[in-house]
């Protein structure tokens, strides 16, 4: 087992929209017994709203904030020993505070994907609000890409299948 998830199962997925994280999220937690969560269900669920409606009516600040509580208590979870694969939205990563929470008791793996893919896989869906304009995505793409790099392990994710991303995260004998 990885040092960093003794006395807290908790691994995080972090990445671009359209990366797999939700997908390969629930294979992995599946494999490992673990629970799944995806963060933005979680806020959705708190919130009783979607979250373009969230960026519509509070904004994109407020959003953070909710996705910063949801992580905070997916890390107390994680910190009492309930075990957990969480899969974190496409910004989440950057807030330099979810980053330290992951710091302690966590670690956190980025599916690397090129921008080119991640258009093909999400362009036209209404539900992402910063998928909209596909020269704002690359830019948004572009300047997340360094903070992703930050992650404890890089994860490619470009042509593989959510199993094979399953596998590739197995193989690091991590768990």
């Amino acid at each position: 087992m990885h040092l960093k998830l003794k006395g807290s199962p908790l691994l995080c997925l972090v990445g671009f929209m359209g990366c797999g994280k939700s997908t390969a999220g629930r294979l992995l937690a599946e494999r490992l017994g673990w629970a799944f969560v995806d963060l933005d269900d979680q806020i959705e669920g708190a919130a009783g709203m979607t979250i373009e409606q969230i960026f519509t009516a509070q904004g994109e600040p407020r959003f953070r904030q909710l996705e910063q509580e949801a992580l905070r208590r997916e890390h107390s979870l994680a910190l009492r020993g309930r075990a957990r694969v969480v899969a974190l939205g496409g910004g989440a990563f950057l807030n330099p505070n979810n980053r330290e929470l992951l710091e302690v008791g966590g670690v956190s793996m980025w599916l690397d994907c090129p921008v080119e893919i991640l258009w093909e896989r999400v362009a036209g869906c209404s539900h992402r609000p910063l998928a909209r304009d596909r020269e704002q995505f690359q830019r948004l793409y572009l300047e997340r890409l360094p903070v992703y790099g930050l992650a404890d392990f890089t994860i490619p994710a470009a042509n593989g299948s959510p199993e094979q991303i399953v596998e590739a995260i197995l193989a690091l004998g991590l768990l």
